[in-house]
């Protein structure tokens, strides 16, 4: 499981360092590989990338491949889900490197936060991040829970 907040910068050739509890993750559950694409749910405020071990992507895959694309809106959804994901493995220093074209969907320029999200990692802009947590606000987060006992 993916968990905790983590900071980090990118190199100059725009690799990411992964935290050593996610690589240790991302060995166990997949000798090392991942897929990141980009948040498909995301407002100019929430632009991040989304890191998946690939045995959690080749599900989510599974699921995205079963929608029913004869709906327009779902085959955009796909065109940019699936046309965004990239595969990756971590090299012999746990690094990534990401892609021109996914730094510059999440506006990812050189600190990064990687926040775990259990069965995946999400991959934020270090000042987007910061902004996103001066945005919350905590009667639309209980509201959003519910019932939820924690």
């Amino acid at each position: 499981m993916f968990r905790g907040t983590h900071r980090h910068s990118l190199d100059s050739k725009g690799r990411l360092s992964v935290p050593a509890r996610f690589r240790d993750r991302l060995q166990a559950l997949a000798d090392g590989q991942l897929i990141v694409t980009i948040n498909p749910t995301s407002t100019d405020s929430e632009r991040c990338l989304w890191a998946y071990p690939l045995n959690e992507w080749e599900a989510v895959e599974r699921k995205v491949a079963a929608l029913p694309s004869t709906q327009p809106s779902i085959r955009r959804f796909q065109r940019l889900f699936i046309g965004h994901s990239e595969e990756l493995r971590l090299d012999n220093q746990s690094r990534v490197l990401l892609s021109s074209s996914l730094r510059q969907y999440a506006r990812i320029e050189r600190d990064v936060v990687l926040v775990g999200q259990i069965s995946k990692f999400e991959i934020w802009d270090a000042a987007l991040w910061d902004r996103q947590e001066e945005l919350m606000d905590d009667e639309d987060v209980l509201a959003a829970i519910g019932d939820l006992q924690l």
